[in-house]
This record gives structure tokens, C-alpha cells and sequence, in this order.
């Protein structure tokens, strides 16, 4: 299975100064950390081909899409394929100066 299993971010409401931020009309964040993947894709030929991100990454999601379920501990999560998802977003700040002057 290609699926990938996706808790939401949850939208900032607070600054760091203390200010509460209005509800922007309560449009939905179009992110999150990929929870679990599943194994993979079986492509014509027999092959498997891995899902393309692991757990523990944040990841760019449609508008739509996805299924919304419940799980044990009572929080939100999405199924997406993992053919859906837009892309992957990272912190430049965890990356080291290896991997930007690489000779």
C-alpha cells in the first residue's frame, strides 16, 4: 500500500510576545509530519516501489483530499497516498555546511 498516515500542523494562535492571533476565516493549514508509511507501491512488473518519505517528515498536502480518521488516542489524522502529497518541507537550519559547499 502507498499510503502515508499525516497529522495536520496545528495553526499558530499565539506569538511569542503573547499576542493571540484571529482565526483567519478558518482556513486549513496545508501541512504536516507523516506519522507511518506504508511499504509501498507494486508497479506492473512486479516491482515495489517505496513510498518516497518516512516518518518523522513534514510534508506539503492538496487543498483536498485525503481521508480523515480517529484513531485510539482520540487525534485527528489523514491517509493520503503518497502520490498526493505536493512535497517535502525542510528546516535549513539542522542541515550542516557539508551539504551546501559539497566539491
Amino acid at each position: 500500500m502507498n499510503r502515508i498516515l499525516v497529522r495536520k500542523t496545528e495553526p499558530i494562535t499565539k506569538t511569542r510576545g503573547g499576542i493571540i492571533l484571529p482565526d483567519s476565516k478558518g482556513e486549513q493549514l496545508n501541512f504536516g509530519t507523516v506519522v507511518a508509511v506504508g511499504p509501498g507501491r507494486h508497479l506492473d512488473n512486479g516491482q515495489l516501489r517505496p513510498v518516497f518519505v518516512k516518518e518523522g517528515d513534514t510534508v506539503l498536502l492538496p487543498e483536498y483530499g485525503g481521508s480523515k480518521v480517529t484513531l485510539a488516542d482520540n487525534q485527528e489524522y489523514y491517509i493520503y497516498r503518497d502520490d498526493d502529497v505536493v512535497g517535502t518541507l525542510h528546516d535549513p537550519t539542522k542541515w550542516s555546511i557539508k551539504q551546501w559547499c559539497r566539491n
